[in-house]
């Protein structure tokens, strides 16, 4: 059987606004924050570059002249830029708007503020061998909901032995957090409505017809969702590199 091909193509979403890390935010898009000494838009672009991405489509809108000018001599992957200044169009608008960009094959699809510590294999290429488009639309990255650095959340899906991903009921605890990365089929995105939506309405239709799976994280995931979580995150980044 032939190897799988990793993705060539990905989509970073860049054009949040940062709200729950201001003031920090009021001068610097959130991507831009340093963690460990490297912006987190950096971080996930070398990332894909080592998983073999040729060509990453980033969004921008909040103090997104920033974001374009950070990335414009980047050669390794390449940069699109898809601009939302005018209207933000969502998680899946974002993406409905890019396709154009991304080619016919399943690409990476990773939030410009996620960060992990890999474990023994990197988790891209662990997506990359996992994923199957006989049987996905979509293939998430999930962290556990406990003792994954900076999360109090609920967790987001309980995931069936085989993979398969449900959606957590409004007042239940999940195991498994989304960690912000995934490959998606441009299949998913067939009858996608217009303009802003969240990504979330097209996991849904995709779970119920049982193409929505999951991998489970190898290594740490660390939620940088504010000031205070940056510190944690370089500590956590520090001790994995002794």
């Amino acid at each position: 059987m032939a190897a799988k091909q990793s993705p060539r193509a990905a989509m970073v979403l860049a054009a949040g606004l940062g709200t729950r890390m201001k003031p920090l935010t009021d001068n610097i898009p959130k991507p831009l924050v340093a963690v460990a000494g490297k912006p987190l838009l950096d971080h996930v672009l070398d990332r894909l570059a080592e998983a073999g991405v040729e060509t990453a489509v980033v969004n921008i809108h909040h103090l997104g002249e920033m974001i374009e000018k950070h990335v414009a001599e980047r050669e390794r992957p390449r940069i699109i830029i898809s601009n939302e200044r005018g209207a933000l169009l969502g998680t899946g608008g974002g993406v409905v708007k890019a396709l154009p960009n991304l080619g016919g094959a399943p690409f990476f699809h990773v939030n410009a503020d996620t960060i992990w510590i890999d474990g023994v294999q990197p988790n891209l290429a662990r997506l990359a061998e996992t994923f199957d488009a006989r049987t996905m639309d979509a293939l998430l990255l999930l962290a556990p909901t406990t003792g994954s650095l900076g999360y109090s959340g609920r967790g987001d899906f309980a995931m069936a032995p085989d993979g398969r991903l449900t959606r957590r009921g409004q007042h239940d605890i999940a195991p498994f957090v989304y960690a912000g990365a995934a490959i998606l089929s441009p299949a998913m995105f067939r009858g996608a409505p217009g303009g802003e939506f969240s990504l979330t309405k097209l996991f849904e239709r995709s779970a119920a017809a049982g193409r929505l799976r999951g991998l489970r994280l190898d290594g740490l995931w660390m939620h940088v969702g504010t000031v205070e979580a940056i510190e944690a995150a370089q500590a956590a980044i520090k001790a994995s590199t002794r």
